[in-house]
């Protein structure tokens, strides 16, 4: 997929489905779901898996789910790779709207200060409630009028923030 702004390879595809261990074929369609894990030292990251888009119609799911999108395989020995557009990453921000992990809200955060740097929304303003500070975006050429993405600050210090951005340039690299 390509998008006007731009287009982003979140991870590589695997050629096997992570839930039946069977090969996904060329022109297969199938979903890559990014989940919460621990690298081999124990620090948490965030992994691509792919799963068959039939064992996921079924209802198969993996552990920590943080976003997924659709996709079909690309077929062996293209050099065309799996991208997700900006638009398919504006709906990764606005599905995870309800999420109550740590680790989560700050990956959604990242990801909307990415999109926001490639001005597919634009930030309509800050507001306070009950001690925690809101921003309030807005996708490029919406309805002034339509409710705004609201996203609280999730305070991550700096430190956690360079972390997040750094699994996030391991899972999103901008097409050059």
């Amino acid at each position: 997929m390509t998008g006007a702004a731009g287009t982003y390879e979140l991870g590589r595809f695997s050629g096997v489905c992570a839930i039946s261990q069977q090969p996904i074929l060329a022109s297969q369609e199938f979903v890559a779901a990014l989940v919460d894990a621990l690298d081999e030292e124990g620090r948490p990251l965030l992994r691509r898996l792919d799963i068959a888009a039939a064992r996921w119609d079924q209802g198969a799911r993996p552990d920590a789910l943080v976003c997924f999108w659709r996709s079909l395989a690309p077929a062996p020995g293209d050099r065309k790779q799996t991208f997700v557009d900006d638009e398919t990453l504006l709906e990764m921000v606005q599905r995870m709207e309800d999420e109550t992990d740590a680790r989560r809200r700050g990956f959604r955060w990242i990801l909307a200060l990415v999109l926001l740097r490639r001005k597919i929304i634009r930030l309509d303003g800050i507001v306070h409630e009950d001690g925690t500070e809101y921003w309030a975006f807005r996708p490029r050429g919406s309805d002034p009028e339509s409710l705004p993405i609201r996203i609280a600050n999730p305070g991550v210090r700096a430190d956690e923030m360079r972390e997040l951005a750094e699994q996030l340039g391991e899972v999103i690299r901008a097409d050059a």
